[in-house]
């Protein structure tokens, strides 16, 4: 069975694409792992979760992904502790300044 293992790490390149890493990353990266380009995805920033900031994310509307999805625009609507604050979609800010990650904080 180890053999085995082995056999196939041999044929998998030593670092993943950015498609299959699970790491946080920049927003785009992030939507763009999952299908549909990440429409209706749960994302926060990392950073909420080490400030202490519980159940805030947002849920992606809309995206527009470009350069294998390193960059791009994403609209959502914005749930901050459990409450809707967006009546409707905005643009997500801070995509490439800040990591972000899937489900709520």
């Amino acid at each position: 069975m180890e053999r085995a293992v082995r056999a196939i790490q041999g044929l998998l390149p030593s670092t993943l694409p950015p498609s299959l890493r699970t790491t946080p990353a920049n927003l785009y990266q992030v939507l763009s792992r999952a299908p549909g380009g990440g429409v209706g995805q749960l994302v926060h920033q990392i950073r909420w979760t080490e400030k202490g900031i519980r159940n805030c994310h947002w849920r992606v509307t809309r995206t527009r992904l470009k350069l294998e999805g390193n960059h791009g625009k994403a609209w959502g609507k914005l749930y901050w502790r459990g409450k809707q604050i967006s009546g409707q979609e905005e643009r997500i800010g801070g995509s490439l300044k800040y990591k972000w990650s899937t489900g709520p904080s």
